[in-house]
């Protein structure tokens, strides 16, 4: 690995690149990680991203990311651009070999998200790595609950409940944005949440998704738009029931338009020995129970995930002392980064994006067709460990 500190750029100032962005200025003050230097934020407007970088910590401000892929001193990009822009940007970094970090879903199409899975494979013989941003595999509790699982602590997993709720366009008034066509966003709750409760699923148990059936609702179909009404035409909420590898049933529900749900993932896993059950709303929390206890004894216990022996929570406060949302993406960086250090496939991968990416598609296809979709099956895209 290069030994001179890293060159990041990051791709998108918004939601994301904030979030992004706090994550890089942060994370080498907690974890032991290769140097790096922030280089440059991107943005298209000149002046707004100039404000940002200033603020996030960022040396300079850009306005075309081609720029940034032809310099010697930039080694990482890390993409926070709307999902329209994803495969573009990521072949070019690749191509030009830089490792890549990509927020989720991989891309608005599943062709799209095959070719940024060739690249990156491509590019992987070279020792440029890739990463697609599944923040939530980094919250502890549910690191400990995978950890649970894979120690046989359930027994013999059989089925999984997961919902992501929201209410930011509950009201019909609600304005038109990117996220609400198709062209840009290439889906709604599905691609945007639905993506997070799919890819936990698979994280959590191991297995991968071999069956999908699903529904799409649009409950809004037009909102105000900057010259009047526009169509919506992505879904405002999806549901799915999914089979996995392993005799396993899995359902998921995401909406934007749950009434009083502000960011509500909640997620149950069901075993021959035991359960779980997580709120992020209650994010350093994990409730486990024991079925093989004494029927007198069982109950749902509370696991509260602050320990220095819990994952990731060695670096920072005593016990007791919660830590955030924003700290899943601290440590998303800090695993980034150890894996470029170490030559290491960092997870999720590519192809791991690119199975959620077929599931998503399974689902959209089902919906439209009203049928039960097969998954492709690949056995070697089973989810990794962190």
């Amino acid at each position: 690995m290069k030994k001179a500190p890293l060159g990041v750029a990051a791709i998108g100032y918004a939601f994301m690149g904030k979030a992004h962005s706090n994550a890089w200025r942060n994370v080498a003050s907690f974890f032991e990680v290769p140097a790096f230097e922030q280089k440059v934020l991107v943005g298209r407007d000149a002046t707004q991203v100039a404000e940002a970088a200033a603020k996030y910590g960022w040396a300079e401000s850009a306005t075309d990311w081609r720029d940034v892929m032809g310099r010697d001193d930039i080694d990482i990009v890390d993409i926070c651009a709307p999902g329209w822009m994803h495969a573009e940007i990521a072949i070019a970094a690749l191509e030009a070999g830089k490792h890549v970090l990509v927020e989720k879903p991989l891309a608005n199409t599943l062709a799209e998200a095959e070719l940024m899975t060739a690249a990156a494979a491509k590019a992987r013989t070279s020792g440029v790595q890739s990463m697609i941003g599944f923040n939530y595999r980094r919250v502890p509790a549910l690191a400990l609950a995978r950890e649970l699982i894979a120690e046989g602590r359930l027994g013999t997993v059989r089925h999984v409940r997961a919902a992501y709720l929201q209410d930011w366009l509950s009201d019909a008034e609600a304005p038109m944005t990117w996220r609400l066509r198709k062209e840009t966003a290439g889906s709604g709750a599905l691609g945007d949440i639905a993506s997070h409760a799919i890819d936990q699923i698979q994280f959590l148990t191991g297995q991968t998704v071999k069956e999908a059936s699903g529904v799409l609702k649009t409950f809004v179909a037009q909102r105000p738009g900057p010259e009047g009404p526009e169509d919506v035409t992505v879904d405002d909420a999806a549901w799915g029931t999914f089979w996995l590898t392993g005799d396993m049933g899995a359902s998921v529900e995401a909406s934007r338009v749950a009434t009083g749900q502000k960011n509500s993932l909640q997620i149950e896993v069901y075993g021959t020995a035991g359960s779980l059950t997580f709120s992020l709303e209650n994010l350093n929390e994990l409730m486990f129970l024991d079925a093989t206890a004494p029927a007198r004894e069982q109950g749902f216990r509370r696991i509260l995930v602050n320990e220095p022996d819990h994952p990731y929570l060695e670096a920072w406060w005593p016990q007791g002392h919660i830590i955030g949302w924003e700290h899943t993406f601290t440590h998303q960086v800090r695993d980034f980064l150890l894996a470029i250090r170490d030559g290491s496939q960092p997870s999720p991968s590519f192809e791991e994006g690119l199975q959620v990416q077929r599931v998503l598609a399974a689902v959209e296809a089902s919906a439209n067709n009203k049928s039960s979709i097969t998954v492709v099956e690949d056995t070697s895209l089973a989810t990794k460990g962190t």
